[in-house]
């Protein structure tokens, strides 16, 4: 008996975890169609006020969403541009970020003879070896760079027909939605959805801010102080901090090897390390706190695991849209009856005390009472 009343909250516990695992399949197996869809889905609810906007000025639906459109492609080719011309700078220093960097090795060889056994040459020997092993793995290497290029190419080009479509079809998907639930429940969707709305614009428009304040905060300190390639520097690094953790490192990184590659000093370098520290402080603990607020209510151990598991399905488009992802589970789970634990595992409400303690001591405090 005592089986009985147990056994159908085990098989949905199963059941759950089943979906959860065929869900990630799905995504592991169909990220190159999936992606391009939620990435145009998210940037569709960005680019809704602008299209709400000139509807309610009497615009014709297809030019009142060609237009947000519009404007996101000027942004990209923009940021294309700018990359283009960085670019351009960078191979024409070439000779002297050549020179600029045997002088590094030189200086790292010293300092390594300093507690090693080997010598200068043998050091040589090594990073010529090393060196031929990549050559000799170039052709693939090359072949993978023209596959990921071919890729976001692809990737982006298929954005703004897929943007289009959603504004043009987005009445058609809410009554989809909408009609899967009885009419008690839903007033408690239609409050989901315009949560899920309000925390998408609120979080993207958040970034598109992030990166303006990044560039020049970052940008504008290293070119005052006089570092070379100041805006690069601040660029990149913005751009890679949409990636939440993982990409304030790889910024660093990148900031550090541009460092190195314009100049035979030092100290520029610790300069860098020093005002990219400073800057993702003020963006960690002060600004995007006040910008975003405390709409996107995830814990870092459900951020971490789901931008690493993001990573994994989908790439760097996954690592990105890991945290939106994340946080309209959270809203769903938090109103779909059933699931409740789910949303309480997403978020970031601690318990005030430890949930077992709390358990037995209201089950004492009843046993005292009834003896």
């Amino acid at each position: 008996m005592e089986q009985d009343k147990y056994f159908p909250r085990t098989a949905k516990r199963s059941l759950e975890l089943l979906g959860l695992f065929l869900i990630g399949y799905i995504f592991y197996i169909g990220s190159g169609i999936i992606m391009p869809i939620l990435m145009a889905f998210f940037l569709s609810m960005m680019l809704l006020p602008i299209f709400r906007f000139f509807r309610n000025r009497k615009f014709p639906e297809p030019i009142a969403i060609i237009i947000p459109i519009l404007v996101f492609l000027v942004f990209i080719a923009l940021l294309l541009w700018f990359f283009t011309a960085q670019i351009q700078i960078l191979i024409g220093d070439f000779p002297q970020i050549k020179e600029n960097m045997n002088v590094h090795l030189n200086s790292l060889s010293k300092w390594i003879n300093g507690f090693t056994d080997y010598s200068t040459k043998e050091q040589i020997e090594i990073i010529k070896e090393q060196s031929n092993k990549i050559l000799t793995n170039t052709g693939t290497i090359l072949s993978g760079v023209a596959g990921s290029i071919s890729g976001v190419l692809i990737f982006f080009g298929l954005l703004p027909i897929y943007i289009y479509l959603i504004l043009f079809y987005k009445n058609l998907i809410l009554k989809f939605i909408i009609m899967w639930f009885d009419k008690a429940q839903i007033p408690k969707v239609e409050d989901g959805l315009s949560d899920m709305e309000e925390i998408i614009k609120s979080y993207l428009l958040g970034l598109l801010i992030q990166i303006t304040y990044i560039t020049v905060l970052l940008g504008g300190i290293l070119w005052i102080i006089g570092i070379k390639h100041a805006l690069l520097i601040g660029v990149l690094f913005a751009l890679l901090n949409l990636i939440p953790y993982v990409g304030a490192l790889i910024g660093n990184i990148m900031g550090v090897l541009l460092t190195i590659s314009s100049t035979q000093e030092t100290w520029p370098i610790f300069t860098v390390l020093i005002v990219i520290a400073v800057v993702q402080f003020l963006d960690n603990n002060i600004l995007m706190p006040r910008i975003v607020g405390s709409k996107v209510k995830i814990n870092s151990l459900s951020a971490i695991i789901g931008i690493l598991l993001g990573g994994t399905f989908a790439g760097i488009s996954g690592m990105f849209l890991a945290l939106p992802i994340i946080a309209v589970l959270k809203i769903i789970f938090d109103r779909a009856e059933g699931f409740e634990k789910w949303g309480v595992l997403l978020g970031d409400e601690r318990p005030d005390g430890n949930p077992m303690g709390i358990k037995n001591m209201a089950e004492k405090t009843e046993k005292g009472v009834s003896g």
